[in-house]
């Protein structure tokens, strides 16, 4: 079957409403996070009031000969809806809906002159799933089952979170919680992280894994500094420290602190980018984005890459939509799935759902819809076109 479409679409979800009020606000809503960007002072640490914050979600769909049709979704804004409707459409529009690792392959080349990561890869990753949803409505089955099946009765999840009250009665036992110092702010720095580390370590227990996220705000003499202070606190990870084009600092990392895994790769884009990683054995976890670094096809090569060194692959926000649910379900290399906890304490995680069928966690544990494709219970009056509001 063919594919008769492929659009940029923005999708109208509903508003999350929830009869229990909340017990005090998230930590989303107040705690500070580093960034590249904050090397400048005068770029604010929140992440929606940063620079690119206030770009808005693309979807994509994909529509067969038939009138089938699947939704992917995606990010940033116009630059990503301008490449599907200009560059990828023309090129897969009128080919086979089924033959993903073509079309795939088809879109990888089309996008080497653009550079294959950032609003390619981005692109890519909406259209990517939007085929893997449609393929799923056609074959009546739901994505995981497309990829082989499932390998574990549920996914466990761990709690991205400050809230780290809330998560555990919520059930979760693994957390992972922010950053808040950039490399610049030296000393003061290092002990507002150490600070914050020994607080969450208090509070979860030795037993209970633990780990922080940079994100990229840190330099490799900095984190080198630090990650002697955090030594007593057993972290499970330390998690994309530096800029996703420094490898060999990630690699010089991992081999002066052999105390604690280096986790990255939600900025790293596409499966070349984590070839480099595991090949320099820079990284213990590979982290790809679904929705940024190429789609499920991308993270399916790139947990096969991972598989072979031996290598963990756990999605960055993985257990959050419906698209890193399948992934883990059926991807044998990822032993837990990140659920991203920024919602108030006391609102009951299933009012909290963003995108109609997804799942959410119990006591810390998921089982993805079986319900067709993605499971997405998205209806086509949901579906308007990207100029339009």
């Amino acid at each position: 079957m063919k594919i008769k479409s492929v659009r940029s679409v923005r999708v109208r979800l509903p508003e999350q409403t929830s009869k229990v009020n909340p017990r005090r606000p998230s930590w989303n809503k107040s705690a500070k996070r580093a960034m590249p960007i904050n090397l400048y002072p005068w770029f604010s640490r929140y992440p929606s009031d940063m620079p690119g914050g206030q770009l808005e979600a693309v979807w994509v769909r994909v529509v067969a000969e038939d009138g089938t049709w699947g939704l992917g979704e995606c990010a940033f804004g116009e630059p990503v809806s301008a490449f599907i409707n200009t560059v990828i459409a023309p090129i897969i529009e009128g080919q086979n809906c089924m033959a993903i690792e073509h079309l795939n392959d088809l879109v990888v080349r089309v996008s080497q002159r653009f550079g294959t990561s950032g609003t390619a890869s981005t692109a890519m990753s909406g259209v990517d799933l939007a085929l893997w949803d449609l393929k799923g409505k056609i074959l009546n089955q739901p994505v995981y089952s497309l990829l082989g099946g499932p390998v574990r009765e549920s996914i466990t999840c761990y709690a991205t979170s400050d809230d780290l009250d809330w998560s555990q009665e919520l059930g979760f036992t693994k957390f992972k919680i922010t950053n808040p110092s950039h490399y610049s702010d030296g000393e003061a720095g290092i002990k507002a992280v150490v600070d914050h580390v020994s607080q969450a370590r208090e509070r979860v227990g030795a037993e209970h894994d633990l780990m922080i996220n940079p994100v990229m705000s840190y330099n490799f003499e900095f984190a080198q500094r630090l990650l002697e202070h955090l030594r007593p606190y057993n972290l499970r990870w330390l998690e994309e420290p530096l800029v996703p084009t420094d490898n060999d600092g990630l690699a010089r990392l991992r081999k002066s602190a052999p105390w604690v895994a280096i986790a990255t790769g939600e900025d790293h884009h596409g499966r070349h980018a984590f070839l480099d990683l595991v090949e320099k054995r820079a990284a213990d976890i590979l982290q790809p984005d679904l929705n940024w670094g190429g789609g499920l096809t991308e993270a399916m090569k790139i947990h096969t890459i991972g598989e072979i060194a031996g290598i963990a692959t756990i999605p960055h926000g993985g257990a959050n939509n419906p698209f890193g649910q399948h992934f883990a379900m059926a991807a044998t290399e990822s032993p837990m799935a990140e659920y991203w906890l920024g919602t108030d304490p006391g609102v009951p995680l299933e009012d909290t759902i963003r995108i109609p069928g997804t799942a959410t966690p119990v006591n810390g544990k998921i089982v993805p819809s079986s319900d067709p494709g993605f499971g997405m219970h998205i209806e086509q009056g949901d579906i308007s076109e990207w100029g339009t509001s």
